[in-house]
Order: structure tokens, then sequence, then C-alpha cells
């Protein structure tokens, strides 16, 4: 494979997976741009800039990436390639023209489904039953450019965020590795990405994970997989307390009685839903820590707790 240059702009574990795709086809990398841990985020996933340094690599975290100085910067570089994997900004048009041939992102879904913020976690929410990555060249546009390949991996019913990511990065890995000898040969295919009405979500927020117990026992066990930790969690007021639910499964199970519940039965905790579908509670949490839902379950069984 002949030699090219390329600056890199990543986080987050595919930011690290495809780091190393990189370097393992020898691209020469003479700077990588990450960004500043967030210290009130719980940090689960590989580091980019400790990547970076193991390998001696020039690696820096601006505190945003539209400076004049960062242009400036990567502009004298002069990159063949720019490529950013999970990196939290949109790069503007004087970075992406900075890439002779080509500026590129690594997005974590099959686009043109789940443009925009959070892909894994709005594609769960979603009810889908799969997701994937997309290896896709970058324009003003959120996630819109011509896509060179992508990779699909299945979404199980029972999966939460953290499953899906794990199988979107080893997706992520896979795309860019079969892309780079093509790209580096000019022959990569480039298929114009049609864009799909409804198919751009946007951030999610810790108070999205509110549970609405009107709502269907699925579209429940999907808020609650799509947020589950180490993500902010799915929460619901339970009698006069406020709880986590950090995990939930469906079942055939139907509440034995009209009207929103927390009941037991069998030795298990369920909630009646909306649809009259009884999810059963895995893990939960209140202000005092774990739940013993086994152990709450044949209190339950006789005085069920209701809903808010």
């Amino acid at each position: 494979m002949s030699a090219a240059r390329a600056v890199v702009f990543a986080y987050h574990d595919v930011g690290v997976r495809c780091l190393k795709a990189l370097i393992s086809a020898e691209v020469d990398i003479p700077l990588v741009v990450t960004v500043p841990d967030d210290p009130h985020e719980t940090r689960w996933y590989a580091s980019v800039a400790a990547t970076a340094a193991d390998y001696g690599l020039t690696v820096i975290a601006p505190a945003e990436a539209g400076t004049p100085e960062l242009e400036a910067r990567v502009a004298t570089l002069a990159p063949d390639f720019l490529f950013s994997f999970y990196y939290r900004s949109m790069l503007g048009t004087p970075l992406l023209r900075a890439a002779r041939r080509g500026a590129l992102n690594m997005h974590g879904s099959l686009l043109p489904k789940f443009r925009g913020r959070a892909p894994v976690n709005w594609a769960i929410l979603k009810g889908a039953r799969e997701s994937g990555a997309t290896l896709h060249y970058m324009v003003e546009r959120a996630d819109a450019g011509d896509i060179v390949d992508q990779q699909a991996v299945p979404i199980l019913q029972d999966d939460n965020a953290r499953d899906v990511f794990a199988k979107v990065t080893v997706a992520a890995e896979t795309v860019l590795t079969r892309s780079l000898p093509g790209l580096i040969a000019g022959n990569a295919p480039r298929k114009p990405q049609p864009i799909e009405p409804g198919q751009y979500f946007g951030r999610r927020r810790p108070e999205d994970g509110r549970i609405d117990w009107t709502r269907p026992a699925l579209q429940i066990h999907n808020l609650v997989r799509a947020v589950a930790p180490p993500f902010p969690g799915a929460f619901a007021q339970v009698g006069a307390e406020r709880w986590q639910i950090h995990r939930t499964r469906l079942g055939a199970q139907r509440a034995p009685a009209p009207g929103l519940q927390l009941f037991g039965m069998d030795g298990a905790c369920y909630a009646a839903c909306g649809d009259g579908g009884a999810l059963r509670l895995l893990e939960a949490a209140d202000a005092h820590g774990p739940i013993d839902l086994a152990r709450l379950a044949g209190t339950l069984a006789q005085r069920p707790l209701p809903l808010a």
C-alpha cells in the first residue's frame, strides 16, 4: 500500500480502533485531534489521547475545532485525507478543504438511517433490528456525503446501547480496513447518499430517560436499554420514590388487573404498562442504592404500587 498522509479527529472506542487501523496500514499521521474529557461524564471507553501518545503521535485536545489557528495548522500539514472518527463536533469547510483527496467520517449507523447525534441510542429507542457503521465523505450538511462503504450489525431484543456500540466499533474497524486500499489507490466506491425525511436525530438529554408508563411495554423496554448505564439511564416515579430502571425484559405475561402498577408474580417484579403488557424489572435502584427486586416481589404480590 502506497504512503498517504492523514490528519485524524477522533474520540471514543471507534476513534481508538480506527486510529489503530490507520497505523496498521502505515498511513502517515502528523496530527491527532481529540476532545477534552468531560469531568461530569463517566468515561467507560478507550482514550484516543492515550493511544496516540502510546504510538508517539502528536495529539492535541482543543476546546473547539473551528479556530483559525487549528485550520491553519491542518492546512500547513497538507494531508491527503482528513478522517473524523466519533469526534464530537462537525468540522467546518476550511478543515474539509484542507484534505487534498477527501475528508471522511465514520458514522455509527447504516446511513441514510439515523443521521445526527447518538445514532446507536436512537436506533435502539426506535426499535431498529440492525445498525452498523458507514464511512462517508463529509460535506457541510451533517452525515449527508457520498458513501464509501458500510457494515451492518444486528440489534437483538435485549441488547443495550453498550452492547450495540461494541458491535458498531468492530464494524467501523472492518469498514475502514477494507476501504483504505481503495481510498489510497484512488478507486474506492463513492455512492451518492439519498437523504430520507425524518432520519436526522438530535442530542439526547438525561431528562429524555423519563419513563411514561402509559406507553406500550415494548417502547418502554426499548427506552430502558437505549439509555442503560453507562448512559444516564431511564427513571420513573414508583409509589412515592424515584427509581432508576436499568434492565427489563419482555415476556408473555399480562397485567392481572387494569391500571398502571408495579406488581409481584412468581417471585419477580413486573410493571403493568399502558398496553396491558407486563414488563419484568431485572435491575433497579432508588436513592439508597440497588433494589432487591426478588425480595420486594412478595410484598408487591399483596400490595401493588402505583406507577405515575
